[in-house]
């Protein structure tokens, strides 16, 4: 494993030269350790790059976007697939516009490669949120929170934990550095990233999207309802292939249902451009 410091941002990169290459956008928390049974599902032979936010208040979308860009240019990453986490799929939007605004303006032919995303996967992932007011509800309630009260739902969940991943051992080993990363910093900013969510919408990304688009989604999920975001895609977006549904797994549904989810993804990845379904298969 490979650990550097880019563009504010920490990156790990496991199985350098394996192919494809699958980069991994966070979710709300903003780092990697949900997502660890997964990647031991898929790398090797995937080569599997995930970062860690900044703890920072001040980014919109689009900061983060221009990061990982920065970090992907200097990793010299050309072609990859995004798997983009719950508020991940918004920073993996805000890539897409972003790198169509740099090729129109040919700014891509000046000394850097091109990137080709070669698909975009989400997981528990939306386009706009449905829901905008809960997002800064739970803003609200997490600022008033005490510091004590948010340690002690921290170890609640830590006592859940070994159930929840119970599919998924090697994420349920790094529960004890989830909980250390929860810092006051960190609060901070998953605070700032709910308002982000309240406030985005990328529709119109979405509408001009072709590249294979696909979703997994945790049947249990309550903070992005699938059942509105999923045939919204299948609606409107030119590129959305397929998506899957485990009715036992819930929003983190990398993290609790990380060996299905691997399957689909390689399988998505091996097809590439695949016919366009009415629907979740059974």
């Amino acid at each position: 494993m490979e650990t550097l410091s880019i563009a504010g941002l920490t990156v790990r990169r496991h199985f350098r030269g394996g192919q494809p290459i699958l980069v991994y956008l966070p979710g709300i928390h903003g780092d990697w350790t949900l997502v660890t049974s997964f990647r031991a599902a898929v790398a090797p032979p995937v080569e599997f790059i995930e970062l860690a936010y900044p703890d920072r208040t001040d980014w919109d979308i689009p900061d983060y976007a221009h990061a990982v860009s920065a970090a992907l240019q200097q990793l010299e990453t050309s072609r990859f697939w995004l798997l983009a986490e719950s508020f991940g799929s918004l920073v993996a939007w805000a890539l897409l516009e972003h790198w169509r605004a740099t090729a129109a303006q040919g700014e891509s032919s000046q000394g850097a490669s091109k990137p080709e995303v070669q698909g975009l996967i989400l997981a528990g992932g939306f386009v706009r949120h449905p829901w905008p007011a809960g997002a800064r509800a739970l803003a609200a309630l997490g600022r008033r929170m005490p510091q004590g009260l948010h340690r002690v739902l921290l170890q609640a969940y830590a006592g859940v934990a070994g159930w929840r991943h119970r599919q998924a051992p090697e994420t349920r080993d790094t529960i004890h550095e989830f909980i250390e990363r929860r810092t006051p910093e960190n609060r901070r900013a998953i605070h700032a990233r709910l308002q982000l969510v309240a406030r985005a919408d990328y529709r119109s990304v979405a509408r001009r999207t072709h590249r294979p688009v696909y979703a997994l989604a945790g049947g249990f999920d309550p903070l992005v309802p699938w059942w509105w975001v999923c045939p919204w895609l299948r609606r409107h977006c030119p590129g959305f292939r397929e998506w899957r549904l485990y009715g036992r797994a819930d929003h983190n549904v990398l993290g609790t249902a990380p060996r299905r989810a691997a399957a689909d993804v390689l399988r998505w990845i091996r097809e590439g451009l695949g016919p366009r379904p009415d629907g979740p298969p059974a």
